[in-house]
């Protein structure tokens, strides 16, 4: 008698996975349409008005005087700095590092390179939209160059959602994956959102970075697990 339902998506999986790997670029290239969509929005100035009434939003519903104000500004601080570069390069190399001890050397090139090929191609994407940062609240945060696609929310995406894919794969246990997974996304999200109440960023430049960064992780995840089923790559359990 044919399987039905769940089991018989994850056996049609298994057997072809190479129509998982097609799908997940499909899926991508029209997230990526979908932010350049957003980008031709945001070069003929659509969404300035948005954009500077959300930010005027954000700031103004926080902005009291008092300790409060100090405390979640601190806060807002720290969650950024959890998305710059540095501490994004940190986190990789002392997870690649735990990966070369237990004899994951392909799993740690692997995570290495697409954290870095993605991290790279936000940047290009930043240089060649040359968005100025915005100019409607004062700037709690420092910054180095253009706004579009926000470098934080794209990067601590590709990041931190790569490692909760990967990590979710090599764990039995169903609750500790959703646990990890959403840890990932509250931690982007929160990094995302940090950007915005310390004046830095345009809500569209976050919603894209988000956008890419998440489109990526799926991708990279995807590619990890078609690699593993062809004995390129380790499996989480070897």
């Amino acid at each position: 008698m044919r399987s039905t339902g769940i089991p018989a998506i994850l056996q049609a999986v298994r057997q072809r996975p190479d129509r998982v790997l097609l799908a997940a670029f499909g899926i991508v290239a029209a997230l990526v349409l979908f932010v350049l969509h957003i980008a031709s929005e945001v070069g003929a100035g659509d969404t300035n008005r948005l954009d500077s009434a959300i930010l005027v939003g954000i700031r103004s519903a926080t902005d009291r005087p008092g300790a409060g104000l100090h405390a979640l500004r601190f806060a807002m601080q720290d969650f950024t700095a959890l998305g710059d570069s540095t501490t994004l390069t940190i986190v990789v190399l002392l997870v690649s590092g735990a990966l070369l001890i237990v004899r994951k050397v392909a799993m740690a090139g692997f995570l290495i390179g697409a954290s870095v090929i993605g991290t790279l191609a936000v940047e290009l994407l930043k240089s060649a939209f040359d968005r100025p940062r915005p100019n409607v609240v004062a700037h709690w945060a420092t910054f180095s160059h253009t706004s579009f696609p926000s470098g934080h929310a794209a990067d601590s995406a590709i990041v931190y959602l790569t490692l909760a894919a990967l990590v979710a794969r090599s764990v039995e246990s169903r609750g500790l994956r959703i646990y990890v997974m959403l840890a990932a996304m509250l931690l982007t999200l929160l990094i995302g959102v940090s950007r915005l109440y310390l004046g830095v960023h345009w809500p569209t430049d976050v919603l894209a970075g988000w956008i890419l960064g998440a489109g990526w992780a799926f991708l990279a995840a995807t590619v990890a697990w078609w690699l593993q089923t062809r004995h390129t790559l380790e499996r989480p359990e070897d």
